[in-house]
Parts: structure tokens; C-alpha cells; sequence
């Protein structure tokens, strides 16, 4: 059985405040894109995991979908799986590609074993594994609070546009990101700022994070300039970077003076295979 664990970007990141477990509350809006990682498990008489593709740092035994597939173990009887993930969303980017190979490994491994597990038990198991897990196993529009972890499907379609992401050669690490942010409660909340039409979101609409991290790396703020240059209607760093994306009517031709760097561009429609 196979699956296509998709990645996702923020539309605004605030970073509210700082919590006493020494992790910050945020309120962000999750959006899924196609850009997908393929994950396929097959019957073994032992479980390992096999990676290709993009270069995955750190001991496989760490890599969300093997832990994914112990966390439910520790619950169920799991047969032994041989487990193939071939990686196409980049790491260190904010586009959440770890975090969405854990949840769907948890949805492969429920469809699979026929294991009945709802959403919202899924969503418990993926919430143990990384703050944005749990988003994937709805994996719909959502606006997710505390961590990260609490998620509100929201009614939002943005398939009449286009995307255009960018990750450049700079990978940054999720808690050197958060080193210098001072938390901040916005007066107007991203639930409201969203329905304001697309093209006004630059105006109002921010990634906290790039305050401070555009200073310590050029590049990124140099990506987004480039991209209202091209015609991008919002332009953001998604996440704690360093992936950075435009949107765009879906009808435009963007062309990109940029070298060594990631670039994927497709509509910014929900339907995906399964």
C-alpha cells in the first residue's frame, strides 16, 4: 500500500507567547500543497525502513515513520513491515515534510491494518510525534493554535491560484529560529485577516519569523522581493524557513533568475492522490 505525504505552507505565523514547558504558542493557518514524498510499507518478517530521494540527516531510528509505526505498536498488534520512503519535500524548509510522513504513516498503517482508529485518535498519536503532525491526518485548511497541535478546519479554497515555492541552500534549525523572537499577541486574528482577498493579505499578513531571520540571511529576504517583482500576489517565508513562496494568479508565467536553489511550482489546488 502506498501513500503521498503532501507538504504544507503558513499563511501568517504569530508567535504569541511563551509557554512554561519552554515551547511558544502560535496561531498560524496550515494550507496544504502537492508537493509530495511517496511512503509505501509491504508484509516483512522484520521492520526496517528504506529512504531515497532528498538526503535525510540523523539515525533512521528517529525518522517520524519509524517512530510512527512504534508508537502505534506499543497499542496494537503490528505485523513487521519493510517501509520505503522516497523523499521529494525539502528538510530544514518549514514546509512540514517530516511532520507529514509521521501522520500519514499513522493513516497508512490504520487503513492498512484495518485498525478503525478515527481522526481524532490519530490526531493524538501524531500530536506525540511533532507539534504540525496532527494537521496532516485531515490534512484540509486549518487554523491551528497552542503549538501547533490544535487544529480548526476552516472553509478556505485558494485553487484559483498558483504557487510558486523556493528553498534556497540555507537550512534552519526550528529552535535557532525561535533564539531571538519576542512573543507578541496580534490585535486582529488570522481567522479574520484570511478572508480579506488575496492580494491585500501583504499588508496585513505576517510570518514573525522573518524579522528575524531575513537579517541573518539576505538570501530569503531577497526570494520574496523577487517574487512581488514577478507578480505574486502574497509573497511569505513559510514556517521558520528558509523555504520561501509567491502566489499567484493561476494563469500567470513566472520566470526566476535564481540559481541553486529548490523551485516548485504547481496550482494551488486540494486534490491529490492517494
Amino acid at each position: 500500500m502506498i501513500r503521498f505525504p503532501n507538504a504544507k505552507i503558513n499563511i501568517g505565523l504569530n508567535i504569541v507567547e511563551k509557554r512554561e514547558d519552554s515551547y511558544h504558542n502560535i496561531e498560524t493557518v496550515f494550507y496544504p500543497v502537492m508537493l509530495c514524498d511517496s511512503l509505501e510499507i509491504i508484509p516483512s518478517n522484520k521492520t526496517t525502513l528504506e529512504l531515497t530521494g532528498l538526503a535525510v540527516a540523523g539515525d533512521l531510528q528517529n525518522n517520524l515513520v519509524f517512530r510512527a509505526y512504534h508508537l502505534l505498536k506499543q497499542d496494537y498488534h503490528l505485523p513487521e513491515v519493510s517501509i520505503f520512503l522516497h523523499k521529494n519535500i525539502p528538510l530544514g524548509a518549514g514546509l512540514g515534510g517530516g511532520s507529514a510522513d509521521g501522520a500519514f504513516m499513522l493513516r497508512l498503517l490504520n487503513d492498512y491494518f484495518s485498525l478503525s482508529l478515527t481522526d481524532e485518535q490519530m490526531m493524538h498519536y501524531a500530536s506525540q510525534l511533532g507539534s504540525d503532525c496532527a494537521f496532516f491526518v485531515q490534512n484540509k485548511p486549518a487554523f491551528a493554535t497552542q503549538r501547533g497541535e490544535k487544529i480548526e478546519v476552516i472553509d478556505m479554497d485558494l485553487s484559483a491560484y498558483s504557487i510558486v515555492i523556493i528553498k534556497p541552500n540555507v537550512h534552519i534549525s526550528t529552535a535557532e529560529a525561535y533564539q531571538s523572537i519576542v512573543p507578541l499577541k496580534p490585535s486582529t486574528s488570522l481567522t479574520s485577516l484570511i478572508k480579506l482577498p488575496v492580494h491585500e493579505w501583504k499588508y496585513v499578513i505576517v510570518n514573525d519569523f522573518e524579522a528575524v531571520l531575513f537579517s541573518k540571511w539576505p538570501i530569503l529576504k531577497e526570494i520574496k522581493k523577487v517574487l512581488y517583482q514577478q507578480g505574486a500576489l502574497y509573497a511569505s517565508m513559510t514556517g521558520s524557513g528558509s523555504a520561501v513562496y509567491g502566489i499567484f494568479p493561476s494563469d500567470h508565467s513566472v520566470k526566476l533568475p535564481l540559481t541553486n536553489s529548490f523551485i516548485w511550482q504547481h496550482s494551488l489546488s486540494l486534490h491529490k492522490k492517494e
